[in-house]
């Protein structure tokens, strides 16, 4: 079925064994434009492109191979999580194919939950603004509780978590910006989370739209402010860079996947920007 590019945006548990981080791109086996792995985060950031009626398919055959090779119960990473395959929303790029993200998002959910017999929860727009964050707090074992009480039901598949694999939450949106910072020494991991405290929605500062954490990188050493930027219309990344800058002195970025081009307009040049790659550009080429 032809119809708009959407994008799929699998976040799998898996940022450390090789092999495995290329098995499930191979498995995926769709149009991929990105695939960004870490191994302080033990985190892999799959980007994939395709037409509704087409994605959910290219994205549940990933999922499979995640769960053959990933078991949740095993992993330590600074990310948080529930599951083997985590997150994986569907994107539009274009405010008028929103309803075809919504429908293809339906759609994967319900393949993850039927085939691959994992809890599936909806997040954001398709569930009333419910949180990722919020689903994601105390990890599998938690949210594996809030099931047996009651307090949480899938909105597909099982109502108990999957045994090695956890659940995943699905979800259609915008493009939203997945943006490290990392502090110069000698910022500590108690600094970054200070920092994410103050210029996350809701903090002091209160940047709009933007989700932080602190974390310590073990293997680079150094203290990160993670952050998932929602809307880079409401705040800019040059901003969010100002606000961290007026705490701690910024070292470097980092950007996990694709972004698009105007949510880098006015960044400060000085500030070097790991794995930098905008939509606009990685669609062309492919």
């Amino acid at each position: 079925m032809s119809g708009p590019t959407l994008l799929a945006v699998p976040n799998v548990s898996e940022g450390c064994e090789r092999s495995a981080i290329e098995a499930i791109a191979h498995a995926f086996a769709g149009r991929m434009l990105a695939v960004h792995s870490d191994p302080d985060h033990h985190r892999s950031v799959y980007t994939l492109a395709g037409s509704p009626g087409e994605l959910a398919a290219t994205v549940t055959r990933g999922a499979a191979e995640a769960i053959n090779r990933i078991d949740i119960n095993r992993h330590a990473g600074v990310h948080p999580r529930v599951g083997a395959i985590d997150v994986a929303p569907i994107v539009y790029l274009r405010d008028g194919d929103r309803g075809a993200a919504c429908a293809e998002a339906l759609v994967l959910g319900d393949q993850l939950g039927e085939q691959l017999e994992l809890p599936v929860f909806l997040y954001g727009i398709l569930a009333a603004g419910r949180t990722r964050a919020g689903l994601r707090h105390g990890g599998p074992v938690a949210l594996g509780e809030r099931i047996a009480r009651g307090e949480l039901r899938p909105d597909f598949g099982p109502l108990r978590l999957h045994p090695t694999a956890g659940a995943v939450l699905v979800a259609a949106r915008p493009p939203l910006i997945a943006f490290n910072v990392e502090l110069a020494p000698p910022a500590t991991l108690a600094d970054a989370r200070a920092i994410a405290a103050r210029i996350r929605e809701g903090g002091p500062e209160g940047l709009a739209s933007v989700r932080a954490i602190g974390l310590w990188l073990e293997h680079q050493g150094i203290a990160q402010v993670s952050m998932n930027v929602e809307d880079h219309r409401a705040t800019p990344l040059v901003e969010v860079v100002a606000a961290i800058a007026r705490h701690a002195e910024p070292s470097g970025a980092e950007l996990v996947g694709l972004a698009p081009r105007a949510a880098f307009d006015g960044f400060p040049a000085d500030l070097p920007v790991a794995n930098l790659r905008f939509i606009e550009e990685a669609l062309a080429e492919k």
